[in-house]
């Protein structure tokens, strides 16, 4: 048991020692999430070239497709989304709203994997997203830095809202 410890301890010692300079440099380029509120208004009355989980398009294809994640990984978990195309020199984006009674039950294992597999998804179209419930709170973000090849992203999540 006391040998354990000390390889238990030693390995404790030895990580914590370990050099972090490249997760610096990798986040010191990807900028910060978009402050605009969430505009839940949106959902019920999408106006100009926003679209939301209820907007359908006859001719082509939505834009992200949020669609197959949706239905394959958080049926219950994500209710509805805003997308927002580029504005200024705000890159596009997409607000995910989520049902808080499911968020709080997650781990923040099952968390991060929520908010990395739809950020994936939403990358590929050239959107940041952010994961908001109800009551306008910020509960995760994704976001990118498309001038990179690759993209430069990373993730938050609020661990003080549950």
């Amino acid at each position: 048991m006391r040998s354990l410890l000390r390889i238990f301890g030693f390995s404790l010692i030895t990580i914590s020692l370990l050099p972090v300079q490249s997760s610096f440099a990798v986040s010191s380029q990807v900028p910060k999430p978009s402050s605009a509120p969430l505009e839940l208004d949106l959902l019920q009355d999408p106006k100009g070239s926003v679209s939301t989980a209820n907007t359908l398009s006859q001719g082509k294809m939505s834009t992200p497709s949020l669609w197959l994640e949706k239905h394959n990984l958080a049926s219950q978990l994500l209710d509805n989304w805003i997308a927002y195309p580029p504005k200024d020199t705000e890159p596009a984006r997409v607000d995910l709203v989520v049902n808080q009674e499911v968020w709080s039950s997650l781990d923040y294992l099952d968390r991060y994997s929520f908010i990395n597999r739809f950020g994936n998804v939403a990358r590929n179209y050239g959107y940041n997203v952010r994961v908001f419930n109800y009551q306008k709170e910020l509960l995760a973000t994704y976001t990118c830095n498309f001038s990179t090849s690759p993209a430069a992203c990373g993730i938050e999540i609020n661990t003080k809202v549950t």
